[in-house]
């Protein structure tokens, strides 16, 4: 059983002794998620069972010897991990564009303001819990109501992704991660790097991840202190990751993964 839950995502929160929890929606209804010692449970509280929210397993102690030995050997000690595949496309996407320009802890908030003020609430085993509003939702709210919470900045893009979601989310929705990348770019002010966060949050895959991610870059210079790793502003960044895995996309989503977990485990 996974020891290490990937909280990456700005919805989970502390709850009891060393425990997570959050609520999630999938196409058939709302969840409440907690996270113990014992695993995760999930609960539904709002529309059908039919479909479950799903969690990827990631073991790094299953990279291959073209890691660096210290990375792998850091990456070992934190042992086998599990992270939530986000079961809404469009809560994916939100969360995405909500961190464009702001630094972790701030998009946190901001996420959490934006969810409890526009979104839904749920009770869960630890109190209540909130989901982000739908896209049909954030094509309603006036322009002051982004103001009001700190999203400003990011009026233009919500409005425009929920525009574009409204209009083709079912089908994304089927695409793999690298597809679905290439359709998130077309939306206005969604770049790259923001197309890439969603698809990977949403798919489980972060074989398709931006590797020269800030984050990547910062947590393997601490696991691997020794290895000669390019300068922040080095494009080389991401060929060296991607060459560490080879062709093997399930070594790179188990690298990329497990290093961003590393991170959020060690804070």
């Amino acid at each position: 059983m996974s020891a290490v839950l990937t909280t990456d995502h700005p919805a989970w929160s502390e709850a009891g002794d060393d425990g997570r929890t959050r609520a999630v929606r999938t196409d058939t209804g709302v969840w409440a998620l907690s996270w113990d010692s014992a695993g995760l449970h999930m609960q539904c509280v709002s529309g059908t069972e039919d479909m479950k929210p799903r969690s990827v397993p990631t073991d790094p102690g299953c990279l291959p010897e073209t890691v660096p030995a210290e990375l792998k050997a850091g990456l070992c000690g934190l042992g086998p991990t599990q992270r939530l595949a986000n079961p809404w496309l469009w809560d994916a996407i939100t969360t995405a564009i909500l961190r464009q320009v702001v630094r972790a802890g701030q998009a946190r908030k901001l996420y959490r303001a934006w969810c409890s003020a526009y979104g839904t609430t749920v009770d869960g085993p630890y109190g209540e819990l909130a989901i982000a509003p739908s896209a049909e939702r954030v094509l309603e709210l006036a322009d002051e109501q982004f103001a009001g919470i700190g999203a400003k900045f990011h009026r233009s893009v919500l409005k425009a992704a929920a525009e574009h979601y409204v209009r083709d989310g079912v089908a994304w929705e089927q695409l793999n991660a690298d597809d679905l990348i290439a359709a998130l770019v077309s939306v206005p002010r969604i770049g790259p790097w923001t197309a890439a966060a969603a698809a990977c949050d949403f798919t489980g895959d972060f074989s398709a991840y931006p590797h020269d991610d800030l984050a990547v870059r910062t947590w393997a210079a601490q696991i691997a202190p020794a290895h000669p790793w390019p300068d922040k502003k080095d494009k080389s960044f991401g060929p060296m990751w991607t060459a560490f895995a080879g062709p093997d996309r399930t070594a790179l989503h188990a690298l990329t993964l497990s290093t961003l977990t590393w991170g959020s485990h060690a804070r």
